[in-house]
């Protein structure tokens, strides 16, 4: 499978783009809407025009036309046919290859049993949920081994619960099968459970790239830290462990118990979310709780962000507006906070 290397891009969204894709890595786009992902899914894939060029390998193929350039595409839309059952979706661009017909029914089979859809062989779109269409789009885009994987929102249809697993899915098939990818998305969570590295797009440009930790905890600009969420970011040192897979740090001067792999740790970070604010102390073990006064409030008319000093350190919680109208909170008074044992992240 070929690295992938885009120089120079630039179209009418996309501002010249120069990034790398490694040989078999699973590459992430992540950004908000209108970020300009889909489009440099596109260009990728030679369907609309573009300045700059493209690499496969060391290969040019700014001239090749999309059916030379060996790229699966799962398209956010699916585009199944309705009037052909699964195996003929999945069969396919095997057809318009003219493969013989033993080694089209061997790689259909091979698919479905791959994506764990043998099943549904011939039952028809309409007949199929959400995460069933899912994987016969993707078994459609792998059918006739591609050198290249683009996904576009592959989880979009698909409901909370069976993404969790479809994603986890998701990354053992790409593992397996070593083929160089693309993953397009809007959602943090999804780009850090899948992704080797992650590019951070805002508006056409390209803000960062990097590995799932290094996007968290190294935000290199005001607009990678606005959207992964604006965390808190400490640096800790002397941990314990206190068995049951949690252990303590000291970080800045606060007593934080964490997660525990057993692994030194350097950093912990918390989105704004993770962090429950109260007007009084609540009911419960004195575990990750922690006084202090509020300096700053930032309303909306979604979120408050409240900044709370809390011995040494500035803290940024947020609320639902709805919660915050609901609660006493103004400058200057005395809040506690909860840090999430479950939401805190480590870093090595």
């Amino acid at each position: 499978m070929p690295d992938i290397e885009l120089k120079n891009i630039s179209n009418y969204i996309c501002k010249n783009i120069n990034l790398k894709i490694w040989d078999k890595e699973l590459f992430v786009l992540l950004g908000s809407n209108g970020a300009g992902k889909s489009t440099l899914l596109n260009i990728v894939a030679g369907l609309i025009d573009y300045q700059g060029t493209v690499f496969f390998g060391k290969e040019k193929i700014d001239k090749l036309g999309v059916k030379n350039r060996k790229i699966g595409y799962l398209f956010q839309d699916l585009h199944l046919f309705p009037h052909l059952d699964v195996f003929s979706n999945i069969a396919y661009s095997l057809k318009i290859e003219k493969k013989l017909i033993n080694e089209i029914k061997s790689r259909v089979e091979e698919l479905l049993e791959m994506l764990r859809i043998e099943s549904l062989a011939n039952r028809y779109p309409k007949q199929l949920s959400g995460g069933e269409k899912q994987r016969v789009a993707l078994a459609r885009a792998l059918a006739f081994n591609p050198e290249v994987l683009l996904l576009d929102e592959p989880l979009n249809k698909i409901d909370l619960q069976s993404s969790k697993y479809f994603r986890i899915e998701l990354k053992q098939i790409q593992k397996k099968l070593g083929i160089t990818t693309i993953y397009v998305t809007h959602s943090l969570k999804e780009a850090e459970e899948v992704a080797d590295r992650i590019a951070i797009m805002h508006k056409g440009y390209i803000e960062q790239i990097g590995k799932p930790e290094e996007i968290f905890f190294s935000p290199m600009n005001e607009n990678v830290s606005e959207f992964i969420g604006r965390p808190n970011i400490l640096c800790c040192d002397n941990r314990i462990n206190l068995g049951n897979g949690i252990a303590k740090v000291d970080c800045q001067g606060l007593s934080v118990v964490i997660p525990d792999d057993n692994k030194k740790v350097n950093k912990i970070a918390l989105l704004p979310q993770d962090i429950y604010i109260s007007e009084v102390l609540p009911p419960g073990p004195n575990i990750n709780r922690f006084k202090g006064n509020i300096i700053d409030l930032n309303i909306s008319n979604e979120t408050t962000r409240i900044k709370v000093k809390v011995g040494s350190i500035i803290l940024l919680s947020e609320l639902p507006y709805h919660l915050f109208k609901r609660m006493n909170l103004q400058k200057g008074k005395q809040v506690f906070l909860i840090f999430k044992l479950k939401n805190i992240k480590c870093l090595s």
